[in-house]
């Protein structure tokens, strides 16, 4: 249960379409369904205004199925299955409609939602290779309502290419740089850009880079204020935590 629909079912009581004790056995099963393999939490979008989102690598289909249908029944309009396989996205498919987005290995059961954030985010990484993990972050932050722009191989071995989207830079309300190699990238956007900026080294890289390790303590090492980085190849964490910025505004006080 989100936010709106809780708003909606107090609602309902005030208006006496929902008597207090048919909306309190609905608040009282609402918090997490035990399916044995699995505990669903119902109440993650009500406190963190996000739902929850499944882990597909390590589960069967079978298990993901069930688990995407009991937050569908619960009332979640959109289920965000990330790094699920091109195999298993086939098996679920045929017991729940999924999109699935190959190059991201994200399936997404019901709606996208539509954009309501402050603004664009902006997904850039330094070379195609990135791609999977940015493709992760961007289909991860349209999911949960935000406008994506991508600015794919625009890393500083050719800056001139990053700096033909200066306006989609200076544009942006939260810009996500993804990069391997030495990670140079993020800095770069980080002192050109006056919003907050999410690193996300990739594996991508020669044996010295480390699987991503090196791109990470570049990152990590940023003199340029205003980033923060998050995990190895992590595209999903940048994209939510960027629409976690995005979806922020400020209350003015009465």
């Amino acid at each position: 249960m989100n936010q709106q629909e809780t708003l909606t079912l107090l609602t309902q009581i005030r208006d006496g379409a929902v008597s207090p004790e048919d909306a309190l056995l609905r608040l009282r099963t609402a918090p997490f369904e035990d399916l044995g393999y699995a505990k669903p939490d119902h109440h993650r979008g009500l406190r963190r205004g996000v739902p929850e989102v499944i882990y597909g690598a390590g589960k069967t289909p079978g298990q993901i199925v069930g688990i995407a249908s009991a937050m569908r029944c619960g009332g979640q309009g959109t289920v965000i299955i990330t790094r699920l396989s091109k195999e298993a996205a086939e098996t679920v498919g045929k017991s729940i409609p999924i999109t699935y987005h190959a190059d991201a290995r994200i399936g997404i059961a019901g709606e996208m939602p539509k954009p309501d954030g402050i603004g664009k985010i902006a997904v850039a990484t330094g070379g195609t290779s990135d791609m999977p993990v940015a493709e992760e972050a961007a289909v991860t932050a349209e999911a949960l309502g935000n406008e994506v722009v991508r600015l794919y191989d625009v890393g500083v071995a050719g800056l001139h290419r990053l700096m033909a989207r200066l306006g989609d830079i200076m544009d942006a309300q939260v810009i996500i740089s993804i990069a391997g190699m030495e990670g140079a990238l993020t800095s770069v956007i980080g002192g050109l850009a006056d919003c907050p900026v999410i690193g996300v080294p990739t594996s991508v890289g020669y044996g010295a880079s480390f699987g991503g390790v090196s791109a990470l303590l570049s990152m990590l090492n940023s003199c340029a204020s205003g980033v923060s980085v998050v995990n190895i190849d992590n595209g999903f964490g940048a994209g939510y935590l960027a629409s976690l910025i995005n979806h922020r505004r400020l209350e003015r006080k009465q």
